[in-house]
């Protein structure tokens, strides 16, 4: 039986009556290198304990068994229990569990699951969730490394430097929490039903201490927000709606400029160290030091 061969995959399916949602975004994986390639680089070698996010017909999940102590799949398709049940009967170390990665207490599962131990986290996400899902998987703090297969161009966002279209206030996010890396891309032939764009594997290595020191962590976010709802505008202007209700204008111009930023500047120009220079001067202007 071939998990990733299409027909193969029509057969299991068609025994199950299964059928595709598309409210799920689901597509299931025709290229075997791709799971292996996913397991090989998600690092449960070494920490021997893995919970994988949506495991459709099991593909990867067998490569996971196959290099893991426990796997623990969380799978939302009702429909897809059965399928998982006869695709995953040769391997005894893996645990299906229904639910939704976004209403899951994910540390919770962690310490259940493995016993307080350390775990990996695999996912092909959906596209329409990926950015909540990969913020939940970061948020839980119960990972030590997060590998998951989203659309291509999330992927390069996400890993995307100061100054480029792909940079964004999700960008910042992330790597402010995580060391962020694309391990390599996967057409959209590799799927079936095959989907409009190209994916890639992303891999995050969440940091013991945030990339940035920044005295106020909430304000930080806030300013990058501001700076990306309104990234055609000027730094000085697009930061008014945070910083307005106790700056005027010129005030706001002088504090950017007391960091050693162009006044003109826009904030898809800034860097992570720039913003968290920017809320310090902001909270150092406040307390009136």
């Amino acid at each position: 039986m071939g998990l990733c061969d299409i027909t193969d995959i029509r057969a299991i399916l068609g025994r199950h009556g299964f059928h595709f949602s598309k409210s799920l975004g689901q597509n299931f994986l025709t290229d075997a290198s791709v799971p292996a390639g996913i397991a090989d680089a998600c690092g449960v070698r070494e920490v021997r304990n893995v919970v994988e996010v949506g495991p459709g017909m099991g593909c990867l999940t067998a490569e996971l068994c196959q290099r893991a102590d426990k796997v623990v799949a969380v799978e939302i398709d009702r429909a897809l229990l059965p399928v998982l049940d006869e695709t995953l009967a040769d391997y005894d170390n893996v645990e299906v569990v229904q639910g939704d990665v976004l209403e899951t207490d994910l540390k919770a599962l962690v310490e259940q699951k493995f016993a307080g131990g350390r775990a990996v986290a695999c996912a092909n996400l959906p596209y329409y969730i990926t950015t909540p899902a990969i913020t939940a998987l970061m948020e839980s703090g119960a990972f030590e490394k997060i590998t998951v297969m989203v659309q291509r161009e999330v992927a390069r966002r996400i890993c995307a430097k100061p100054g480029t279209s792909d940079y964004s206030a999700f960008t910042i996010f992330v790597q402010y929490h995580a060391k962020t890396e694309i391990l390599f891309d996967v057409p959209a032939d590799c799927f079936v039903p095959k989907p409009k764009v190209d994916s890639a594997v992303l891999q995050l290595t969440p940091l013991a201490e945030p990339a940035v020191e920044t005295q106020d962590e909430k304000l930080f976010f806030a300013l990058v927000r501001a700076a990306f709802n309104m990234r055609r505008k000027t730094l000085v202007n697009a930061l008014g709606p945070v910083l307005g209700d106790s700056m005027s204008k010129e005030e706001i111009t002088k504090l950017v400029e007391s960091i050693g930023l162009d006044a003109r500047i826009r904030g898809e120009r800034l860097s992570l160290a720039d913003f968290a220079r920017l809320a310090d001067a902001a909270v150092a202007l406040r307390k009136g030091v």
